[in-house]
């Protein structure tokens, strides 16, 4: 079985993943006001939302959903974090939570995470390396609570030594929690990490490696798409996950497109079962459901199709 995922938003869904910034939260606390009872707030109503993403992936065939790192806003800020001892709802919270693992496991949903882009382990400032693990941790936190098994990452910038880089980013692994560890993978970018520099890290460190097949085609290198893929693959441990999205247009090619060109998908993926397959566009739910209206049409015609995971009317 073939899932497709949606990343984190909602395009005509009303499903929306609320935040907040310090500045607003040190505005509150200068009134006088609890900044954490607000907190508590968006953070339960997000709770409420994740349970209705989670049901909303079921009932269309989308096997899969990244839950936004923003679920508790500002968690790691160095002034206005907390933790969820603090938090005066959090027993309805963590009930919450555990709901939302229940139904990911009933409905089969895969919950995965994908830190943002000041997450650097390859960095070479330690400041920046120390809140990156911070985050990392948080999000292995997030990631016990909900039952995701993917928190994925870039592997940063080159800094005019991609070797030494990485070299940097092995000797930080080692200071990730397990919990962290055996759920972290790593994805080749558009810029800076292909494929064939980002694998041999993968196979030392036992780390997954994601394949972004639209960053390869920005990016590439020695391998080809078959061959990335089957090099994937290997790393993996439990069902693979890739990454798939359209260029913008031939002048942005870097950037995302709203919808997903059928013919992007590669035809070698239709062999790779199970495997998971995160749509990065633009227009959210309405381009992963019409991507796979497109591929079971695709299929049709063909003779050879995706096996996709079902909507609940299947």
């Amino acid at each position: 079985m073939q899932r497709l995922g949606l990343c984190c938003l909602f395009k005509r869904e009303p499903i929306r993943f609320r935040t907040t910034t310090a500045a607003y939260i040190q505005r509150l606390a200068t009134k006088g006001e609890n900044p954490l009872h607000y907190i508590s707030e968006i953070i339960f109503e997000n709770c409420l939302n994740l349970l209705k993403a989670v049901n909303f992936c079921a009932e269309h065939g989308i096997g899969s959903f990244r839950i936004t790192s923003r679920l508790f806003p500002l968690y790691t800020h160095p002034e206005c974090g907390y933790e969820i001892d603090d938090l005066e709802n959090r027993v309805s919270i963590l009930k919450k939570l555990r709901l939302v693992k229940k139904l990911a496991q009933e409905k089969n949903i895969r919950l995965t995470f994908h830190p943002d882009q000041f997450v650097v382990l390859s960095s070479p400032s330690e400041d920046v390396v120390k809140k990156s693990i911070q985050e990392l941790e948080y999000h292995g936190f997030m990631s016990r609570l909900v039952g995701a098994d993917v928190i994925n990452l870039h592997a940063g910038g080159g800094y005019g030594n991609k070797h030494q880089a990485l070299l940097r980013f092995k000797q930080n692994f080692k200071s990730l929690s397990h919990t962290v560890q055996e759920r972290l993978t790593l994805e080749n970018d558009d810029k800076v990490y292909s494929p064939v520099d980002i694998l041999p890290l993968c196979q030392e460190l036992k780390i997954p490696f994601v394949y972004d097949v639209h960053h390869h085609r920005c990016l590439k290198d020695s391998l080809s798409i078959e061959q990335a893929s089957e090099h994937a693959i290997k790393t993996w441990n439990r069902e693979p996950l890739f990454h798939i999205s359209s260029p913008k247009d031939r002048d942005s090619p870097h950037l995302h497109a709203d919808f997903i060109d059928p013919k992007d998908m590669p035809a070698c993926w239709k062999k790779i079962d199970p495997l998971t397959i995160e749509v990065e566009a633009k227009a959210k739910e309405v381009a992963v459901m019409q991507l796979r209206k497109a591929l079971v049409k695709l299929g049709s015609n063909s003779g050879g199709t995706f096996n996709l995971y079902p909507t609940r009317e299947s």
